[in-house]
């Protein structure tokens, strides 16, 4: 779709987060993806730098969610994000190289948005009116708890981590965070954030509540429980009864927001501030030496690798221990090569069926790649081109796609490839067109990377005026005598083949549009044609006060075109399917041959490839308010 809706209090916990361009962030439970994008969106507070130091790891327990949240986190196309698919409880640690050491990934600031019971959204989601009871509340709170705590030993020392649900409920919310300030003794702090967001009207946390069963039975402390009822309530959901550790945790600084405060829905946040290590983990660990190798030692490997331990890795069963160690025998050789090609491959297939589809690898260029020579001299690339961060997903065969990502993310992407499954990252920069050879590059400029590609090119570039952007975006084919007489000559010395389509803004004109705009182009002999997707045509167009779509629809229907061959259209170009490269691939040969463009010229994918991966909508939006798996 065009727009993402977003609830106003769910904007908060990102905002309280006090992003910097710098930071290296992990979004815990990250579908469906809005407050991904807002992180995202911190992190490119300056436009002019395309690589900030910082990056996104966005995590879902749900395979099928993660897909969706791809979908969401492509629209800004940014090379700083990574979606992985793991249980967050359990999120493996990851290791980063810092001058030639394996050291721990530490977190500066990790967004902690737990899956609850909902109860806050009660004005808009009328489930929860039907399937509401006080059990939810008793069967998440152990999830949260976990999650919460695996979240703050990966926090950085001195590093933020905001708890925030959309539950009223105090057992979801000061319960987990009394327990998790309890177990740290003195590691964490609740931060004072009353002077941050002014004009939001919000209620401190409360420090005294009681725990219901479902039958309607209350009880004050955890000494009432009678013991058949031990399993369901447990200690970590009463309130602490000691007055001054009560009095030190400051509960009061949590965030209680009602509906009626701004009518919004319920909310509830807490910031939290790491000033030491875990007492559990005071012992920093120690990853200066080699990968250990893979052997039939799991439990022992992984322990010396990750904090927190306890909740992260399983012994496996005594029958499966031989077989695990053939596998692991087996693999190891090809790890080891694929390492030193710059392969990321999945982790091992065993623990990748227990999450769905099968991922392709992540493939680095190598440096003496013959395949980079020929882009770098079609479009004059700057010298400071980072190519390394260059990647395909595809080890044999023709690379199709050409992706990129950011230093930080290739450095976390090489180093983790066994204990982490990553769904997708980078942004598209450049496709293959096989007849382009003959114009002097097989690979054109996608529209997805463009904003990141263009600082870096120095040649086939066109400045354009308001009224040429305006024509390539409302036609597909247009003849270059329909541009102005500056774009006509700057065009005809110019070779064939994809170009750059730039509009900087005359502040001598007010009333026009005054942002900058650079568009993927297509140079033929005759005409002039952008390459830019549908959405981001219709915004640009309504940005500069045109409005052509209606039109287009009335057209299409009048043309005796069904709603589902419409919504057919509309999804293949959402999929980003290869049919759209096949198709250009087609249109350039055309051209090649007669001197002329196609006028069924396709326009280009602003999704980036999903292969072979189907996803059920109508489950997602079932199961909007509720992250369990």
């Amino acid at each position: 779709g065009n727009i993402s809706r977003q609830e106003a209090v769910s904007m908060i916990p990102p905002l309280l987060l006090n992003v910097s361009p710098h930071h290296k962030i992990l979004d815990m439970c990250a579908a469906p993806g809005s407050k991904t994008a807002q992180l995202i969106e911190m992190l490119h507070a300056d436009m002019n730098v395309p690589f900030p130091k910082g990056f996104v790891i966005a995590n879902d327990v749900d395979n099928k969610r993660c897909y969706l949240l791809v979908h969401q986190a492509k629209r800004l196309n940014s090379p700083c994000i990574m979606v992985v698919n793991h249980d967050a409880s359990s999120i493996p640690n990851l290791q980063i190289d810092i001058d030639g050491k394996k050291e721990v990934l530490f977190y500066d600031r990790i967004l902690c948005d737990v899956p609850c019971s909902g109860d806050g959204t009660m004005r808009k989601n009328i489930d929860v009116w039907k399937k509401w009871t006080t059990q939810n509340s008793l069967q998440l709170h152990g999830l949260q708890l976990r999650i919460a705590t695996r979240g703050v030993e990966q926090l950085a020392e001195g590093g933020r981590m905001v708890y925030s649900t959309c539950s009223l409920n105090p057992i979801e919310n000061e319960a987990v965070i009394a327990a998790l300030l309890d177990k740290s003794q003195g590691a964490l702090e609740l931060a004072d954030v009353s002077s941050e967001l002014p004009g939001l009207k919000r209620m401190p946390g409360i420090t005294k509540w009681k725990v219901m069963l479902k039958d309607g039975q209350w009880f004050e402390e955890w000494k009432d429980v009678p013991p058949n009822r031990q399993t369901q309530i447990r200690p970590t959901m009463f309130p602490i009864k000691e007055e001054e550790k009560l009095k030190a945790m400051n509960l009061e600084r949590c965030l209680r927001i009602l509906p009626h405060h701004q009518n919004t829905g319920g909310f509830f946040v807490a910031v939290l501030i790491k000033k030491s290590p875990m007492p559990w983990n005071k012992r920093q660990p120690k990853i200066n030496q080699k990968l250990p190798q893979r052997t039939g030692d799991t439990v022992e490997t992984v322990t010396n690798l990750d904090e927190g331990t306890e909740n992260i890795t399983e012994e496996p069963a005594l029958a499966e221990n031989e077989e695990s160690k053939k596998m692991q025998n087996l693999q190891k050789p090809d790890t080891e090569q694929s390492k030193k090609e710059g392969v990321c491959g999945p982790p091992p297939s065993k623990k990748m069926k227990l999450f769905g589809f099968k991922e392709d690898p992540f493939v680095f260029l190598p440096e003496d790649d013959p395949l980079f020579l020929p882009i770098q001299k079609f479009y004059a690339l700057d010298p400071s081109f980072p190519k390394m961060n260059l990647l395909t997903r595809t080890q044999e065969g023709k690379k199709r796609q050409l992706y990129m990502v950011s230093k930080e993310l290739r450095n976390v992407l090489l180093n983790n490839s066994e204990r982490m499954k990553v769904i997708n990252t980078g942004i598209k920069v450049w496709s293959r067109n096989s007849d382009g050879e003959q114009f002097g590059c097989a690979f054109r400029l996608a529209q997805e990377g463009i904003y990141t590609l263009y600082p870096f090119i120095h040649a086939r570039i066109i400045n354009v005026c308001i009224e040429d952007v305006k024509i390539l975006l409302t036609q597909e084919n247009p003849f270059l005598s329909k541009f102005s007489n500056e774009t006509q000559k700057k065009v005809k010395d110019m070779a064939m083949g994809s170009i750059v389509l730039k509009y900087d803004p005359d502040p001598e004109k007010p009333d026009s549009l005054q942002c900058p705009i650079v568009l993927c182009g297509w140079q033929g002999k005759t005409s002039l044609r952008a390459f830019v997707p549908k959405n981001e045509r219709l915004h640009y167009l309504r940005m500069m006060g045109v409005e052509v779509f209606k039109a287009k629809r009335k057209e299409e229907e009048s043309e005796g075109k069904t709603e589902e061959e419409v919504e057919c259209k509309q999804a293949q170009l959402e999929e980003g399917m290869d049919v759209e490269d096949k198709k250009h691939d087609s249109v350039t040969k055309m051209e090649a041959e007669t001197g002329e463009e196609s006028p069924n010229a396709p326009v280009e994918s602003s999704a980036m490839e999903i292969e072979c991966k189907t996803v059920d909508l109508e489950e997602f939006s079932k199961n909007a308010n509720n992250h369990v798996s």
